[in-house]
């Protein structure tokens, strides 16, 4: 969560073999962990201490009837929550989606997979575990139109008269952008402003669900229709009726199921698994990615005409790198809810505000709240330096000033326009970690032009990927 201290992981399971193996594994990874034989348990260790992650097993004492789940929602709700289970059942699993699990993954689990859960969750504490959606990208607009998202900048008031059209209009909308950028919060605020605001919002997080269960939880069941249904069920897209779905990560969803999905949307009708009759609904149909859906079409991925029912109205967010004193708002707006109570930060000195607008920010809204909380934690005085920032930006701001200084003044000026050009790009590939389309996207050229201009300044994309 910061540098100081390793996030605590509390892992609640009656499996002593398989408790002992996660804490070890999680350890060595890096993470605190404490452990619990069964949900009681669990609950007291909550009420004693603060974690940042619960692991927790469906089927033990103190949960059968997920009690841990519901009290965890209830007291606790802004800690991830993800389920693993070697018993998986509908009923289960739809009210464990309905009580906002981040992930559901089933056992036996490879180690990859969990460590990559694990980090997916705590990644988006910061960003979805605030006390409101205004907490994450949002104070208030210069004009208040849309109090839960922060931005003056040029791209932010773009987005904001989009965003408006769209809302008094029953469209279905593609919001797109890279992680940690606000997806879910603006697809809330759309929301909010429609003439469905006092109908549902049903979030339906396509990575949080897996394959053999999402069309039982997504449309619904019968009673009896498999071992394990004891009643009628009726979905989540049921749940939203009159309102609107939306579906996170839509660029996740599996090729079997995508011809499902745009059965609903072309018809506004489904068939709950186990029944005959269709069922009616008035959805509106809000999803989210950060992929880019048009490469995926193109790479036979993701169906053309689900893509084109879904991106009626496409609205891509803007990078943080991209957004200029946004980052100050966005930095002092946190500050303010990251206070510590015995002591009072006034803000951050120009040395460490230049530094914030150097970087480029790979991790947007959810990275920037991080590091403010880690400069609240260290700094020993009123206000916020360079040295109580990440090294990353030191090193990051340091790399900036040695490219930018040499030779301003003796440079002609063309060549200081190439090489700023080359500063530019160095910087976006950095930033999207060597993709081409994202890069050639965010630059407004194609990916052609692209390659051209890093072929003429020596570039390669390949050396900036993971």
């Amino acid at each position: 969560m910061n540098e100081l201290r390793p996030a605590k992981i509390l892992i609640a399971d009656d499996e002593p073999l398989f408790l002992r193996t996660t804490a070890a594994l999680l350890r060595k990874a890096g993470y605190e962990c404490a452990c619990a034989s069964d949900g009681n348990t669990a609950l007291e260790a909550l009420g004693r201490e603060s974690f940042d992650l619960i692991l927790s097993d469906l089927s033990m004492p103190g949960n059968f009837q997920l009690e841990l789940l519901h009290q965890g929602r209830t007291h606790w709700p802004e800690i991830p929550l993800i389920v693993i289970t070697g018993a998986p059942s509908l009923p289960t699993a739809i009210e464990s989606v309905r009580l906002g699990i981040t992930d559901y993954l089933l056992k036996p689990i490879k180690y990859e997979d969990l460590l990559s859960s694990v980090r997916r969750a705590l990644s988006q504490r910061a960003y979805r575990g605030a006390p409101s959606p205004a907490a994450d990208v949002g104070l208030k607009t210069a004009d208040g139109r849309f109090p839960e998202i922060i931005g003056e900048s040029p791209p932010m008031q773009d987005l904001f008269e989009i965003m408006e059209r769209v809302a008094a209009t029953d469209a279905n909308v593609l919001i797109t952008g890279e992680s940690g950028t606000g997806k879910e919060i603006v697809a809330h605020a759309i929301h909010r402003r429609s003439r469905r605001a006092d109908a549902n919002f049903q979030v339906i997080d396509c990575t949080a669900i897996p394959e053999t269960l999402f069309e039982s939880m997504v449309f619904g069941h019968a009673k009896g229709a498999f071992t394990g249904a004891i009643k009628d069920q009726p979905g989540l897209l049921k749940q939203c009726d009159g309102g609107a779905a939306f579906f996170d990560e839509i660029g996740e969803l599996p090729a079997s199921l995508q011809s499902k999905l745009l059965r609903v949307i072309q018809e506004q009708t489904f068939t709950p698994v186990g029944e005959t009759a269709p069922v009616q609904v008035d959805t509106r149909f809000l999803c989210a990615t950060n992929r880019d859906l048009e490469m995926e079409v193109n790479a036979g991925r993701f169906r053309r005409d689900l893509f084109y029912r879904l991106a009626v109205i496409h609205i891509e967010l803007p990078p943080l790198r991209e957004r200029g004193n946004d980052i100050l708002l966005l930095a002092n707006h946190f500050l303010r809810q990251l206070q510590k109570t015995e002591f009072r930060v006034q803000g951050f000195t120009d040395d460490a505000q230049a530094m914030l607008l150097r970087y480029s920010w790979p991790g947007n809204i959810r990275e920037l709240r991080n590091v403010v909380e880690r400069g609240v934690t260290l700094t020993r005085s009123e206000w916020i330096t360079p040295g109580d920032l990440p090294a990353t930006l030191r090193r990051s701001s340091t790399n900036a000033d040695r490219r930018m200084k040499p030779r301003a003044s003796t440079l002609s000026r063309v060549d200081a326009l190439e090489n700023a050009e080359r500063i530019y790009l160095v910087d976006l590939l950095q930033a999207n970690k060597g993709n081409i389309a994202k890069t050639a996207r965010q630059a407004g050229m194609s990916r052609q032009g692209l390659h051209k201009i890093l072929k003429k300044h020596g570039i390669k994309a390949s050396d900036f990927r993971e």
